[in-house]
């Protein structure tokens, strides 16, 4: 969770009521809980009664933002700014969601006036110096567009680079999306950067060789040295995009990391089989990769690989995607994984680490 959402869940110490009906009654540590639908059903009831109430509108918008329910949360924290233009955390988060949803120019305006309200800030002031060096960036580029996807790459320099990642992009979204029988509703941007602008915008590991955070960020610079790297990368952040574009929300870290993972290489059904040299349970690779050093890393993607492929070949593409659909539409993932994959988590599980 960002500072900016923590600071956001925050809320007063409750007075001598056992804990199950604070928690009954107050949507702020039903949120910082993580319950966020419980909380947003609260916040909403809360609404009716006092419609002008910035807090309620900011929570609602955390609510919505930690739930990936961008467009939502873009609405309730601007309402709630339009009540109260001092309430400085819901101008920080609603920096985040228009920054998620693509909207740099949006979220750079956020943040300036947050900045010079609180330019003690430093993690808004680093955030916003971030933002307008990746501006900076983008108007210095030349865009392309592909079938499914927009690409943005720095002119003439990187021109064969840009081809390259064009038709790896077509590839990619025909291989893929026949696999899991879906295709993007919305064209996916792509931005090939230097190795330096990488790093610096996306803040990513450093054995990341890629980033996906609803755009697709790609350093490419030796990419003419390497194109079956290029075609790796591209292919395991498509997968990321298209995954995200079928369920914004609760896809556990394994299977979103294991797909692309597995999707990497045009002949998945083919790739070795053998067993990852790490057994480690699925239930831990749950959250983010970036919690591990390069070594763990390459532990969780090899068993995450491995059970994204066995779920591939047991259940099916179509079946995944239908999973993912139903995580999408708020089912949580065991039920959702149980009716489309026709066996337990625990026993998909069991399986997996026997190997």
């Amino acid at each position: 969770m960002t500072c900016a959402v923590a600071d956001a869940t925050a809320s007063p110490a409750p007075r001598a009521r056992p804990a199950a009906q604070q928690a009954a009654a107050d949507p702020w540590q039903l949120l910082a809980a993580g319950e966020t639908e419980a909380a947003s059903r609260l916040f909403t009831q809360a609404l009716v009664r006092n419609p002008r109430s910035a807090p309620l509108h900011l929570g609602l918008g955390v609510a919505a933002f930690v739930e990936r329910r961008d467009a939502d949360a873009r609405t309730a924290l601007s309402r709630a700014l339009e009540l109260d233009a001092d309430l400085a955390v819901a101008r920080r988060v609603l920096g985040l969601v228009l920054y998620r949803l693509g909207e740099l120019d949006a979220a750079i305006a956020a943040y300036d006036v947050l900045v010079a309200a609180t330019p003690d800030d430093a993690a808004s002031v680093e955030s916003l110096a971030r933002w307008q060096r990746e501006a900076s960036a983008r108007d210095r580029m030349t865009i392309t567009a592909g079938s499914s996807f927009n690409l943005s790459f720095e002119g003439p320099p990187d021109g064969e680079i840009a081809t390259r990642a064009r038709e790896s992009m077509e590839r990619a979204t025909t291989r893929i999306g026949q696999v899991l029988s879906a295709y993007p509703l919305t064209p996916i941007h792509v931005v090939l950067y230097t190795s330096e602008q990488f790093r610096d915008i996306t803040r990513a590991p450093q054995w990341a060789g890629g980033a996906y955070d609803g755009t697709i960020r790609v350093p490419v610079r030796n990419a003419l040295l390497n194109e079956a790297e290029l075609d790796r990368v591209l292919a395991h952040e498509f997968t990321h995009a298209l995954i995200r574009s079928l369920a914004p929300r609760g896809v556990p870290v394994w299977l979103d990391e294991g797909l692309a993972t597995a999707l990497e290489q045009a002949d998945w059904d083919a790739t070795d089989q053998a067993a990852p040299a790490v057994a480690v349970p699925l239930g831990v690779l749950a959250g983010s990769f970036g919690r591990f050093d390069e070594a763990q890393a390459r532990a969780a993607y090899a068993m995450s690989a491995f059970a994204a492929r066995r779920l591939l070949e047991e259940a099916g593409g179509f079946a995944v995607a239908n999973l993912l659909r139903d995580l999408a539409a708020g089912e949580a993932f065991a039920e959702a994984f149980e009716h489309r994959i026709q066996q337990s988590l625990s026993e998909f599980e069991a399986s997996v680490l026997r190997r």
